[in-house]
């Protein structure tokens, strides 16, 4: 079969430690990479188990799943190999009798059932080392792990440097088929924050520190009682994302559902998109007043939408008001997360931090900020009321930049 492919699968597929660690930053496409490697081994060998395991389901759908479909849609031969795929229990089930599934655990116990031949845990920092050791132990011949490598954790407390593990440590020069655009912007971070330059355009280990918002937790769902506030809604294009998100209130705390996070949309698109996510349009809506025109090209759709209420020091203000919440983050919400791990205050020539954010990664954490200015700044405490129900929705990221497959 002709290869096309990066040179962290060769890595990868050429490995023989019984554990392989990679360690990289954003977009250098290890994921990517080592999926391609699970579906080579599933298609050579007959009856192979295969696990790839995430922090949670919601984590899974859009980052590892969504590239093991991208992987198997675009390969002809792949699609030949494969039986069948139960979306439902996400299961990908071969001719030969081999499976590759795609599961989380909610604990230690969790994880002692069922054994695996190959075991691939996405995003490592985010799972427990209990849970990671009860899978490692009914792992009959390799684990593949990857992570940003955003500060130590058990990887490197317990893992590296060890008999039978291999470290792979890679950043976006290695991925070949990434844009010239997000290769500017990954690199654009020494200009504002060298530590996470180092982290995420270089791949070494860090410690990301003077986060702006740390007041933040995970929930499963938003509460059927809670009172919806307005979306918050922030326009990109090309390579900044359109990003949208629901806020609600209830007792006090803010709760948080992200509706919208991709790139190229124009603002028709923008209006599909958010009555596919189930917003109707009398939905209240605050976004960017920078976008004046797609403001107006969305009234003019019928959206009822209004411009935050930015003045001076809005930015700071606006954090102000969401660090007197405890803001409860819905799971599906994987791009906020990942932003809210990521958005950090700037810091002066010195190395202290300014009143200031770092303007990066952060396209729906600024629609937060005008839904905090224009629902939230005059009561703190109470809020507004929305007119409309409890609204649930689903997350609509279709942002993919790997696209090539590989044979063997």
């Amino acid at each position: 079969m002709a290869a096309q492919a990066s040179i962290l699968f060769r890595r990868n597929y050429a490995a023989t430690a019984q554990v392989v660690v990679n360690q990289g930053g954003t977009s250098s496409g290890k994921t990517f990479a080592i999926e391609q490697v699970l579906f080579c081994k599933a298609c050579e060998t007959g009856n192979l188990v295969i696990t790839v395991v995430g922090q949670d389901i919601p984590n899974l759908k859009a980052g590892a799943l969504r590239d093991a479909l991208k992987i198997y849609n675009d390969s002809e031969e792949i699609k030949s190999a494969v039986k069948s795929f139960n979306k439902t229990d996400r299961i990908f089930e071969f001719h030969n009798g081999s499976i590759i599934e795609f599961k989380s655990y909610d604990n230690d116990q969790d994880a002692k059932s069922g054994k695996r031949d190959y075991l691939f845990v996405n995003e490592a920092n985010g799972i427990d080392w209990l849970i990671y050791s009860e899978l490692a132990l009914r792992t009959r011949i390799r684990i593949f792990i990857d992570y940003n490598p955003n500060t130590a954790f058990w990887v490197h407390d317990n893992l590296l440097g060890k008999p039978g593990v291999e470290l792979i440590i890679s950043d976006h020069r290695h991925n070949p088929f990434l844009d010239d655009a997000s290769r500017q912007k990954i690199e654009g971070l020494k200009d504002d924050d060298e530590e996470r330059w180092k982290v995420y355009a270089r791949g070494l280990t860090g410690k990301i520190s003077g986060l702006v918002l740390t007041n933040w937790h995970l929930c499963d769902a938003i509460p059927v009682d809670a009172r919806l506030l307005a979306a918050g809604l922030d326009f990109g294009f090309t390579n900044d994302e359109t990003g949208c998100l629901l806020v609600y209130q209830k007792s006090g705390e803010l709760w948080i559902n992200e509706v919208l996070y991709e790139t190229g949309l124009t603002n028709q698109d923008v209006s599909k998109r958010l009555l596919l996510a189930g917003l109707t349009k009398s939905h209240e809506i605050v976004a960017d007043s920078a976008e004046p025109k797609s403001i107006e090209e969305l009234k003019r759709l019928g959206w009822f939408i209004s411009a935050a209420k930015k003045g001076p020091d809005s930015v700071k203000h606006s954090i102000d008001i969401l660090k007197r919440y405890k803001l409860n983050i819905t799971r599906q919400s994987v791009n906020l997360r990942k932003e809210l791990e990521r958005y950090k205050w700037r810091t002066d020539a010195s190395g202290k931090a300014t009143n200031q954010p770092v303007d990066t990664w952060n396209h729906l954490i600024d629609p937060l900020r005008y839904v905090a200015l224009n629902k939230l700044k005059v009561n703190a405490t109470g809020g507004t009321r929305s007119r409309l129900p409890h609204l649930n929705t689903n997350n609509s990221n279709n942002n993919d930049l790997l696209n090539q497959m590989i044979s063997a």
